[in-house]
């Protein structure tokens, strides 16, 4: 590879992606530490995801500062995945459909359905495992990779399950491979915040009469009126399971208990960080058949990488969690040892180089792509998992 001036990245050429893909003494990653920030501007309050229980993902490190969870990896997978469902990006992979049900109403027909980049569990997922017409294809991939580490049956049928990481926990193979690319969101230095909001109903402008009969009517029902809008009611603690509220009290010493507060987002005072790697060991690892299978796997495996990667995704993550990319990227070469190199991975003439290497990539895979791309949610089959035991299941004590 050559080696750029003092400041200057490399150039990427279809040569230096082969080399990656290829060459087992080669770099190790591709790195990105993008920098995001909230549309409202440096400082915005902004709102992590909340997880039951424990509310925001926040670690303190040992010099106090607090790290906050802004979108996780499985996210961030799930967010980056779609995107070839899309033109020009459709044309790289087998477009998988199921039909989860038919219904019928006034003369029109509906069908709800979902493709296979939609699924949490990509070709390990109990949709799919579910469809008596796919499920066949897809344990017979997974025994090939397992057994005989052939990743052409499962590339040619579900690639970005090899790019985005799976696990077939509901299979008889149990095969588990590491995600290529990888993507976290972090907010450093974070101050949680908390909210109070106060609903008022209709309550009060009603007759005494009316109220008393409401509230005989909601103890008998064993209810809430609150719950059901027929009452003030104040949002100032957030729920939490039975088990958690014995520990989280909503007061204690005679004070609000934070932990129980309503979460108002957090306040960052470091930066906003999205970190992107691309595991070029984890790529070159994956085989083929035979040697000419390999390398064409490999090579088409990372151009799906690198689009993934480099792809500009939206970044509305939920409300109150609007971001926007703050910089240029800077994309990194990570070798074996020594400090990395810059390359040049950002530019908008990169990623249609990208889609072009892509193209020729892809066409010899495409030649053994599914010819039965719409597949049936069977409901029985369904019934059936509910009775197996899943390799998480059986891995529990």
């Amino acid at each position: 590879m050559t080696e750029p001036g003092a400041n200057e990245p490399i150039k990427l050429t279809k040569e230096i992606i082969d080399q990656w893909a290829d060459d087992v003494k080669g770099p190790v990653a591709l790195h990105l530490k993008q920098k995001l920030l909230p549309v409202e501007g440096d400082g915005g309050v902004i709102f992590p995801p909340t997880y039951a229980d424990i509310g925001y993902n926040i670690d303190e490190l040992s010099d106090g500062t607090k790290v906050a969870t802004i979108d996780s990896v499985g996210s961030q997978a799930n967010r980056m995945e779609p995107i070839f469902k899309y033109e020009p990006y459709s044309a790289l992979v087998p477009q998988i459909e199921i039909e989860l049900y038919t219904k019928e109403d006034d003369s029109k027909k509906y069908v709800e359905k979902r493709s296979l980049l939609d699924l949490a569990h990509r070709s390990a997922d109990a949709v799919v495992y579910s469809s008596p017409t796919l499920v066949p294809d897809v344990a017979k991939a997974f025994r090939a990779l397992k057994q005989r580490g052939d990743a052409g049956l499962l590339c040619r049928l579900a690639p970005t399950s090899l790019l985005f990481g799976v696990w077939d926990s509901r299979g008889g193979s149990g095969e588990k491979r590491p995600r290529l690319v990888r993507s976290i969101i972090r907010a450093w230095d974070v101050q949680p915040l908390y909210a109070a909001a106060q609903f008022n109903s209709v309550w009060k402008a009603l007759a005494p009469e009316q109220q008393a009969e409401l509230e005989r009517e909601a103890k008998a029902r064993k209810t809430k009126l609150s719950e059901k809008g027929l009452a003030d009611a104040p949002a100032t603690f957030r729920k939490v399971s039975q088990t958690a509220a014995k520990q989280m009290q909503e007061f204690r010493n005679g004070s609000p208990n934070l932990e129980r507060r309503v979460l108002g987002g957090v306040l960052a005072s470091g930066p906003i960080e999205r970190e992107i790697t691309v595991n070029l060991v984890a790529l070159r690892a994956i085989g083929g058949a035979n040697g000419k299978e390999t390398i064409e796997i490999r090579r088409y495996l990372l151009s799906l990488a690198l689009i993934a990667a480099t792809a500009d995704i939206d970044l509305y993550l939920r409300e109150g969690c609007h971001l926007r990319f703050a910089d240029e990227d800077a994309w990194e070469v990570v070798p074996r040892r020594g400090g990395p190199t810059a390359v040049s991975l950002a530019s908008e003439t990169v990623r249609n180089e990208l889609l072009e290497y892509a193209e020729v990539a892809v066409a010899p895979l495409k030649v053994g792509w599914p010819k039965m791309l719409v597949h049936k949610f069977d409901l029985k089959e369904a019934k059936k998992l509910l009775a197996k035991k899943t390799e998480e299941e059986e891995g529990e004590t």
